[in-house]
């Protein structure tokens, strides 16, 4: 067995895709529409039919969580703060913080 991919559930496929592509740097390899991949092993499913795949309606599906992520490091973090400050509807889990280790986050 060979792992593929996180598969992340969304709302708006051509906002998410849009975020992935401008502010992560990641590109699309396949798009079939509901389902899209992208570089890094990162897939993206609309609500609708991931829930057509597991039989089970739209209020089932619950956004937000906090038991999961997705890891990405930017060597230019300063910068990259920057940018993610000029973009609108971005919710942070929390502000940046850095570890006793020195890795800022």
């Amino acid at each position: 067995m060979k792992f593929q991919a996180a598969l992340l559930v969304v709302k708006n496929m051509e906002r998410s895709v849009k975020f992935y592509k401008e502010v992560l740097g990641l590109r699309v390899t396949m798009d079939l529409g509901a389902n899209v991949t992208l570089t890094g092993g990162v897939a993206l499913q609309t609500q609708e039919s991931w829930c057509e795949f597991i039989s089970k309606d739209l209020q089932s599906i619950s956004f937000g969580g906090n038991a999961a992520e997705l890891y990405f490091e930017e060597d230019k973090f300063d910068d990259f703060l920057k940018k993610l400050a000029a973009i609108k509807g971005i919710f942070y889990v929390h502000p940046v913080q850095q570890y006793s280790w020195g890795q800022r986050v």
